[in-house]
């Protein structure tokens, strides 16, 4: 952490002298309007997260690096805006902040949070970074992260890594900040950047989100690439947006999803992303006539009243403005669903195979498999696992492979409990979306499916100030009607606020 503030701290120093009035709490749109005026230059733009990140990491821990090269960019961002003003638009000029698992070929590391990637190297961006800079996005650093994805323990803290520290939820910094999109969703929260992107295997999008009060979509598995990025497996990971407002996620959304060759998944599910993209589904009447299911009666193991009552209250809302509501839904298999058996055998699984593809392709490192990590773990025991141990990467070791009897039917099993689960329930009652409180059990149903979900700020715990969301599930590229019916509930109800005292 030191390197990053001493960084910051040069980097702010010199772009300090020309920022103008802070734009807390602005939009993508906003921002796009100010560059188009003339009022706000990306060079400002990027001196003000850079101040924010000065004063609040220190204590929040929700960025882990900085990019050298951010205020350049911004620069070059302001440069193309100057010969044409038409480039001020979508994500051009616009700070962005990665999740440390995603892959930059620049002057950044890319970690997962672990000091054994630490001073790594990879051979190339990311597949979605690669489409963030075409869009003319500048790469301001990278988010902190339940190490390794939250893949490592058990008995894991959600937010803290070796390299990174603890995050901290910056509306109570005694609560969790969840994860393992920790940094990604404080870092948008806290306000020391416009968006923030974060990936998701269950839930890892979704949680921070609802905790700290930002809108966080997790696309079909498929939409977004994940050609370098650190993986857990094929078959749940997922790339998404992490941002203050539906608007400002979609935008990101809209500059991510894509096919990448690198990807073979993105190459078959490419095929649902609508002509024109997915701005046009950010509509006020994005309610009427959809049927919303209320998540059966298992998911809300573990909800509060608080969240019950503001749950309802936003159901009552989403009724008023046409939409359909079904109630008293049962989930097939939902108890399946819920002890993650099959799931677990299948990401452990995937997982030895597929960070070990990954690290052996990395041009630089001083692991090249996951039984060379829980060596590393061992040997720095003293900083690794000081909190925890790694008993996921010890049950991911011993796994037989993907050519395994146990794995082919888990794999199966899966698939069965999403064509007799979620699919038979969104079938038989011809849902457009299930609906429920978040963080909840809700995320397991969308893992194994690989479906998508968006969550949105529904309001705060009278106990500690914790915020919580709304979560809306659908079906394999259903992203359109998702956003229609988020962005319509959000508009209607308007629950984010920043943090108190950021």
């Amino acid at each position: 952490m030191a390197f990053l503030l001493t960084v910051a701290v040069l980097l702010a120093a010199c772009s300090l002298s020309g920022t103008r009035s802070p734009i807390l709490e602005a939009s993508v749109e906003e921002i796009q309007q100010a560059f188009r005026s003339g009022s706000l230059t990306s060079r400002e733009i990027v001196g003000f997260y850079l101040d924010r990140i000065v004063h609040l990491n220190p204590t929040l821990n929700g960025v882990i690096q900085l990019n050298p090269d951010a205020l350049a960019l911004a620069d070059e961002a302001d440069a193309q805006r100057r010969q044409s003003s038409a480039v001020a638009q979508g994500l051009h000029g616009i700070p962005v902040l990665l999740k440390d698992s995603i892959a930059t070929a620049d002057r950044m590391g890319t970690t997962a949070g672990s000091l054994a990637l630490l001073g790594s190297k990879v051979p190339r961006d990311a597949g979605i970074v690669a489409r963030l800079r075409r869009a003319g996005a500048i790469i301001l650093g990278k988010t902190n992260l339940s190490e390794w994805m939250n893949f490592r323990s058990t008995n894991s803290t959600s937010g803290w890594s070796a390299l990174g520290g603890q995050t901290k939820n910056p509306y109570n910094l005694d609560e969790s900040p969840c994860g393992s999109s920790s940094g990604s969703a404080v870092a948008v929260a806290a306000n020391m950047v416009s968006v923030s992107v974060g990936t998701e295997t269950d839930g890892s999008i979704l949680c921070p989100s609802s905790v700290n009060a930002v809108v966080g979509i997790k696309p079909t598995v498929g939409l977004t690439s994940r050609a370098g990025v650190i993986p857990i497996s094929h078959t749940q990971d997922t790339v998404g947006p992490m941002c203050r407002s539906v608007a400002d996620a979609v935008a990101v959304l809209d500059a991510i999803a894509g096919a990448d060759p690198r990807d073979r998944q993105t190459l078959f599910i490419s095929k649902y992303i609508p002509r024109g993209g997915y701005k046009q589904f950010l509509r006020r009447d994005g309610l009427r006539g959809k049927r919303l299911g209320i998540a059966p009666v298992p998911f809300f193991q573990g909800i509060r009243e608080d969240e019950i009552a503001a749950v309802d209250k936003m159901i009552s809302i989403a009724k008023s403005r046409g939409a359909v509501i079904v109630e008293n839904l049962t989930l097939p298999h939902a108890d399946e669903i819920l002890s993650g058996v099959s799931e677990d055998l299948v990401l452990r699984t995937n997982f030895k195979v597929e960070l070990n593809q990954y690290l052996a392709q990395l041009v630089k490192s001083q692991v090249r498999s996951l039984e060379d990590v829980i060596k590393f773990n061992i040997q720095h025991a003293d900083k690794e696992m000081k909190l925890f141990g790694q008993e996921i990467f010890l049950e991911s070791q011993a796994t037989k492979g993907t050519h395994s009897k146990d794995y082919k039917e888990a794999v199966k099993r899966n698939q069965f409990l999403t064509k007799h689960g979620i699919d038979h329930l969104f079938e038989t009652h011809k849902l457009d979306a299930l609906i429920g409180a978040m963080p909840s059990l809700m995320t397991a149903p969308a893992a194994i499916a690989g479906y998508p979900a968006i969550t949105i700020p529904a309001g705060y715990l009278s106990s500690t100030g914790v915020p919580f969301g709304i979560g809306i599930l659908g079906t394999k590229g259903s992203e359109p009607t998702l956003i229609e019916i988020a962005f319509d509930l959000e508009q209607a109800t308007l629950v984010r606020k920043p943090p108190p005292s950021m």
